[in-house]
This record gives C-alpha cells, structure tokens and sequence, in this order.
C-alpha cells in the first residue's frame, strides 16, 4: 500500500536533507564579522524608537480585515467577469446577473456599516 508513496517520499526526503545542507554549509562557510553597527535593529533607515514589543491598535485589525474582505470579493468576482460572455450565450445571464448583484448589494452594506461605524476613519 505504501510502496506507490516511496518515490514521494524519498523526494521529500532529498529536498529536506537539500535544504539543511546548504543552509549549514552557508552557517559554516559564509563570512561572519558581526559588529555594533550590524547588529543594531534597522527601521527605515532611521534609528528606533521606543519598544519593538508595542501593541497595535484594533483598528488596524479592523482595517486589516476589511481589507480580506473586499479582496475576498474580488477573487470571487473575477471568475464570473471573465466567463460572463459564456453565461450570456447559455440563456443563464439574468440570473447570473441577479446572484452576482445580490452578492455585491451585501457586500455594499457592508461597507456602508463599516463608513457608519468609522472603520474607514484614520483620524482618531
């Protein structure tokens, strides 16, 4: 049963055994001259300020998923908008139309609510 999986298996093995291989020959080869200036934390090329242990505000979460969101629409939307001449030709383009309307209709008081609510307001 489990003789088919062997050639996987070994592959998987190779590539593993691959991949630490050069990353301990690049530990052991490469050069290592580690000084004050190299080891210090690096932002934008200005110096840090304040703790790297800050937490964020839930607004960014808030616009992060927002964002999710509406992305997630587009890759739903995409699809239907690339084969829609297709659904025209079948005689299904009016309800194709209606379901994709329906879904960007509950998408739009979506983001109405979240307008409504300052999910979209940077100023606080």
């Amino acid at each position: 049963m489990f003789g088919e999986f062997v050639p996987l298996f070994l592959m998987i093995a190779l590539a593993t055994g691959l991949a630490l291989t050069l990353l301990a020959a690049a530990t052991y080869v490469g050069p290592n001259r580690p000084s004050g200036t190299k080891t210090m934390p690096y932002e934008s090329g200005m110096d840090p300020v304040g703790s790297a242990h800050e937490r964020y505000s839930v607004k960014f979460y808030l616009v992060a998923m927002i964002f999710i969101v509406f992305d997630v629409e587009v890759v739903f939307m995409w699809p239907w908008a690339a084969s829609f001449h297709n659904f025209i030709d079948s005689g299904a383009g009016l309800g194709v139309v209606a379901v994709i309307s329906l879904f960007a209709i509950i998408l739009l008081v979506g983001l109405v609510y979240d307008i409504k609510k300052g999910g979209l307001d940077f100023e606080q």
